[in-house]
């Protein structure tokens, strides 16, 4: 089954393929698999080569930037997810039943090289800085010579950020909210709810939750910084704060939960941009107004 659009370079070739609406397809795009499952609102870049044993799918509201080249047996991903450009997954090994891949939803990654000889399991709200690279093998000379061989997958667990072109090896697992600092390299396991730096990274600190009396003066200083930020913008949005719900006009935003229920317009969509800095993310079927230039034929 093929899915051929020549003026713009564009070729999907599957045994089973379902693609959904509001797909937006860039320019030199290629992608080969048994089963190929893309859903509504999805958007990719320009030269995209994705080859894939056997079954690639991507979520919705979902973006693959530009340069994506991705080699293995399955490749998944979730929801929400937002690649920059020039991802890079594959590398030594990818010809293998164990090559696969998966990311959860609302993940956000960039030109990252992951290397899928054994498998790369990443959960839900994680973000790959730029130049992370993560291994699933290493070796060179022979084995039988007392050389070191490793092959083993990769666990990455929810909320985990890895700074700009920190490295995780072989065999790693990574609990949930850690924090991986710039240049670091994670040679074994790490525990949750705590920063590391360092080669080899070590724990640094704990990460304790504020009080809720220090959580409302912090949500006071975002909220003042923010308004500095709307007047540079040129717009006046309503806000009033009443911890734990934010009220930016018609919208109420719950920095506990991450839910919120109401009107949403430009002046929300400025608002939701500027929080996620804080790590108060905001998912909605408008993408973040950052991405506005990825999804201008998605937003109504």
């Amino acid at each position: 089954m093929k899915h051929i659009k020549e003026e713009q370079n564009i070729t999907v070739i599957g045994k089973n393929i379902k693609i959904g609406d509001k797909v937006i397809f860039g320019e030199n795009i290629k992608i080969i698999a048994e089963e190929i499952i893309i859903r509504n609102n999805v958007s990719f870049g320009s030269n995209i080569d994705i080859h894939i044993k056997g079954k690639f799918s991507i979520n919705e509201y979902s973006r693959l930037g530009d340069n994506t080249y991705i080699r293995g047996n399955n490749a998944s991903f979730g929801k929400h997810l937002f690649n920059s450009a020039g991802l890079r997954i594959g590398g030594g090994g990818r010809q293998h039943p164990n090559a696969n891949f998966s990311i959860g939803d609302r993940c956000t990654i960039h030109n990252n090289f992951i290397n899928v000889c054994e498998p790369v399991i990443i959960g839900n709200d994680v973000g790959l800085s730029p130049e992370v690279t993560i291994l699933t093998h290493g070796y060179w000379l022979s084995a039988l010579n007392g050389f070191p061989a490793k092959f083993a997958g990769v666990k990455i667990d929810d909320g985990v950020i890895a700074g700009y072109r920190s490295l995780i090896l072989m065999g790693v697992h990574i609990g949930k909210n850690a924090v991986i600092a710039a240049q670091s390299v994670v040679t074994k396991d790490l525990a949750g709810d705590a920063i590391y730096a360092g080669n080899p990274a070590k724990k640094i600190i704990d990460v304790i939750e504020p009080s809720i009396k220090e959580k409302i003066k912090l949500l006071n200083k975002i909220i003042v910084e923010y308004k500095k930020i709307a007047k540079y913008h040129n717009i006046n949005p309503k806000i009033r704060v009443n911890y734990p719900f934010v009220h930016v006009n018609d919208c109420i935003f719950n920095v506990e939960s991450f839910e919120f229920k109401g009107n949403e317009d430009k002046e929300t969509d400025d608002f939701r941009d500027y929080v996620r800095k804080w790590g108060l993310r905001f998912f909605s079927k408008r993408p973040f107004k950052s991405h506005f230039t990825f999804y201008n034929d998605i937003i109504k």
